[in-house]
């Protein structure tokens, strides 16, 4: 055979187990590295991943009995409900807005905030309040009681007040500046709603001090 043609054959096979070797090495076999990165990769939380921190069993107990009467009580959505609420309510007393909070208020407790803003009032002040962090609410229970829901919160809160005056004048008559707190909160607030009736919105029925 001459030689020419013997290298043309070579050739050929040469080619013919490269295209081979392609088809084989070329594809994807197996799992590739960069999927097993994918797969470690953090991803957002499932649907039904909870919202709210691990209830104890005897508050669990007391929401079952409210469930039992309000089958669409939701933990997790009246907390987020509830920590709104919170900062509203916290920010319209420090700024007096009477009409942010009638709504949002028993009686009782609406006259209780309007005497602290009065009072603040008489002394020429104003002042405005901001959370250093994100108040944290945890579900202390919930039941229903007669014709009405009662749902106790428990709130931890770092907030910072500025107090100035009205007129102008220094509120620290002594540095010359407005009169800034920074402090930790720890408060029982208990909101109630009555049970089938065409407003769900819950009010704030009661506050009371709490172990931070």
């Amino acid at each position: 055979m001459p030689v020419q043609f013997q290298v043309v054959v070579f050739a050929f096979i040469a080619a013919f187990v490269l295209f081979q070797l392609y088809n084989v090495l070329g594809k994807r076999v197996g799992r590739q590295p960069q999927e097993d990165a994918k797969a470690v990769l953090p991803g957002p939380a499932p649907a039904d991943t909870a919202k709210i921190p691990a209830i104890d069993p005897a508050t669990l107990a007391s929401i079952a009995t409210l469930k039992a009467r309000d089958p669409a009580f939701d933990p997790a959505r009246f907390l987020d409900g509830a920590r709104q609420a919170y900062e509203t309510i916290v920010r319209g007393y420090a700024a007096g807005d009477r009409a942010a909070l009638q709504p949002l208020l028993k009686p009782n407790v609406m006259a209780s905030f309007e005497a602290g803003i009065a009072a603040r009032e008489t002394r020429g002040e104003t002042e405005a309040v901001e959370f250093l962090f994100p108040p944290r609410a945890d579900l202390e229970g919930a039941v229903a009681e007669g014709d009405r829901a009662v749902a106790k919160v428990r709130f931890l809160a770092e907030l910072r007040s500025r107090v100035t005056k009205v007129s102008g004048e220094p509120a620290d008559v002594e540095s010359g500046e407005p009169v800034i707190e920074e402090r930790r909160t720890a408060e029982h607030w208990t909101f109630e709603r009555t049970l089938g009736a065409a407003d769900p919105n819950w009010v704030l029925a009661r506050v009371e001090p709490a172990n931070a």
